[in-house]
């Protein structure tokens, strides 16, 4: 070796510092690059559903790196059974919905993933950017609160639908379309370039609802972008001699006055019927439900509730639900469902959504999901209800579980019947 000693040792510790700052350096880039980037907050979001976009907030909380996640449905939170981030991807799992999001957050900070929805086909798309609060006052928007009739022919066989529209001064405006079976859910928006956008996605359901103001006092509504109808006003619907919406007390009947039958197993297997000792002489309020049906969603509180208020009465509530097949082999999403909303009643496995009609042969025209039989203490059936119009159905949400309360308790307050009734 040649060369100052000295000099020579200088360069190698040089290279030595160098070489140690660039691999610190990178060690620090890949750090960055791994490293879980926070997503808690309020998303504004979309889905992408047959080429049509439909928008809805989102929010997620982080719980020292466990995650939750919630869409909305007007006030209440849908909320995530499970949830974790790694680096800047997240999952949330919706048990209850047997749903799945996954997305991971991209270079400019919004979310893109899928919503993926299990057995069903097709994945929704999914973006979302952090919600921005506008500062910028809503264009004047025409009024158009109240209830409509909106004529139209069902598959269940409906000749109008109802539209439900709550607005504030300032453009914003929500609502929901009333069926037979129920509703579509909160729909949300505000008034901009001459119409109302609304729109509605809370882990089911979603719609994009347009909603244009005619010349002549109707409205022209327009769905996911394809199917169009008109809405008008509930008094110009009957001056007009328009058909009315159907009542869902009167939706479906039954073909004789027989005691109502079940004979159907419980999720342990076990068979129940309506002839088990623990019926005898009791009001059994008997529901037909499925837990992949919204409707069916909405209505469970409200079952939960009269349950518990008067099962020490004489109330007992059977749920008949019915479940595609692979939840019928394993019934993971039900089993979620009942978890959620604390349900307590019997609830039996009935069979295919498809099979309704042939598992329970005394009733007519049984098209809705979910519909209840009232059965008095002598097991007949006194009352078949269609569907159940949830909060976002305003008054007729109040009003419909009024009437069922006041009607069970008439049934309550009925004398036991004689052996030999």
């Amino acid at each position: 070796m040649t060369g100052n000693p000295v000099a020579i040792m200088e360069d190698s510790l040089t290279g030595l510092v160098r070489g140690g700052l660039i691999a610190a350096a990178l060690s620090l880039t890949v750090s960055a690059c791994t490293k879980s980037v926070s997503m808690a907050g309020t998303w504004d979001a979309t889905v992408e559903v047959a080429g049509v976009s439909v928008p809805f907030r989102f929010e997620i909380a982080d719980h020292d790196g466990s995650l939750e996640g919630w869409f909305f449905d007007g006030d209440l939170k849908v909320r995530s059974t499970e949830g974790h981030a790694s680096g800047r991807s997240l999952v949330l799992t919706f048990a209850q919905l047997a749903t799945r999001l996954e997305a991971s957050q991209q270079p400019d900070g919004s979310l893109a993933g899928k919503y993926d929805r299990g057995a069903r086909p097709a994945p929704y798309p999914f973006h979302a950017r952090r919600h921005e609060t506008s500062a910028q006052p809503g264009e004047a928007a025409p009024t158009i609160s109240g209830v409509w009739t909106i004529p139209t022919k069902s598959s269940k066989g409906e000749q109008a639908w109802r539209f439900i529209v709550r607005q504030s001064g300032d453009g914003q405006v929500s609502g929901a379309i009333l069926r037979v079976d129920g509703d579509t859910g909160t729909l949300t928006g505000r008034y901009a370039n001459g119409k109302f956008v609304l729109s509605h996605f809370s882990g089911a359901r979603p719609l994009l609802l347009e909603v244009t103001p005619a010349q002549d006092g109707s409205l022209i509504l327009v769905q996911n972008g394809k199917t169009t109808l008109t809405a008008v006003r509930v008094e110009d619907a009957l001056a007009k001699g328009l058909p009315e919406p159907t009542d869902p007390s009167r939706h479906t009947t039954m073909k004789d006055g027989a005691p109502f039958g079940f004979n159907f197993p419980d999720l342990s297997g076990r068979v129940v019927s309506q002839a088990d000792p623990r019926f005898e002489g009791k009001v059994i309020v008997v529901n037909v439900t499925g837990s992949w049906c919204p409707n069916c969603h909405d209505e469970a509180p409200f079952l939960v509730e009269l349950y518990r208020r008067y099962r020490s009465l004489g109330l007992e509530v059977v749920a008949l639900s019915f479940e595609e097949a692979d939840q019928l082999r394993n019934p993971t999403r039900l089993k979620a469902f009942l978890t959620q909303y604390g349900i307590e009643y019997t609830v039996l496995l009935a069979g295919l959504p498809e099979e309704v009609s042939a598992k329970i042969p005394q009733a007519v025209n049984l098209n809705a999901f979910p519909t209840t039989f009232f059965l008095g203490r002598d097991g007949r059936v006194r009352r078949v209800q269609a569907g159940f119009a949830s909060p976002a159905s305003g008054d007729f949400y109040t009003k419909g579980k009024t009437d069922i309360v006041a009607f069970v308790e008439a049934l309550l307050a009925e004398p036991q019947p004689h052996p030999a009734d």
